[in-house]
């Protein structure tokens, strides 16, 4: 009998310990939510990723981006290229001349002037090699532009230096301040 008793008060005593936890548990303290507050100004207006551009000009082909991640912010005029970007340039006869990565860019939407940023690399058809960390490339002119320290590698030399200007192409370039120079042979 007293197995009985024992086995009987056992719910009994498991009840009582389950009431017992769940008023210890309640408290008087409210759960408050957590609040995220997103500025709008950061946000895009337009998004896309794995993007293909196409610049034209009187229905002639200028230039196509390839980029990764595209966001578009009207409110500041600007246009932000992440995770990668290719540019290939072409003449006004539409004929491949030259090619342009960096690993993110800039366009000014009011100028449409292309910014590179980071391990940015030019080259050209006719092999000339141009890399630098950062440069601009001015929509109305054609030409590419930097302050920033740059090494030109082409089938006859090697220039180093600081400040570069060129058209798009890589045929008619100038280093403002060679630091370096080298031959090489044909």
């Amino acid at each position: 009998m007293k197995n009985k008793i024992a086995f009987t008060s056992l719910p009994i005593l498991f009840f009582v310990l389950i009431l017992l936890s769940n008023l210890y548990s309640c408290s008087d303290e409210k759960v408050k939510p957590t609040l995220i507050y997103i500025d709008q100004k950061n946000l895009p207006d337009q998004e896309s990723w794995n993007s293909q551009v196409v610049f034209s000009d009187s229905g002639m082909i200028r230039a196509i981006l390839h980029v990764g991640h595209v966001r578009v912010f009207k409110s500041r005029n600007e246009t932000l290229l992440d995770s990668g970007l290719v540019i290939h340039f072409y003449d006004k006869n539409q004929m491949h001349t030259s090619v342009l990565t960096s690993d993110k860019g800039r366009v000014d939407d009011l100028t449409n002037n292309l910014y590179a940023i980071g391990n940015v690399i030019a080259k050209s058809d006719s092999g000339v090699v141009l890399k630098t960390e950062e440069l601009m490339w001015k929509q109305n002119t054609k030409t590419i532009i930097t302050e920033k320290f740059v090494a030109i590698t082409s089938p006859t030399e090697m220039i180093q230096g600081y400040g570069f200007e060129s058209d798009q192409s890589l045929k008619n370039y100038v280093i403002f301040r060679v630091s370096g120079r080298i031959e090489t042979k044909q």
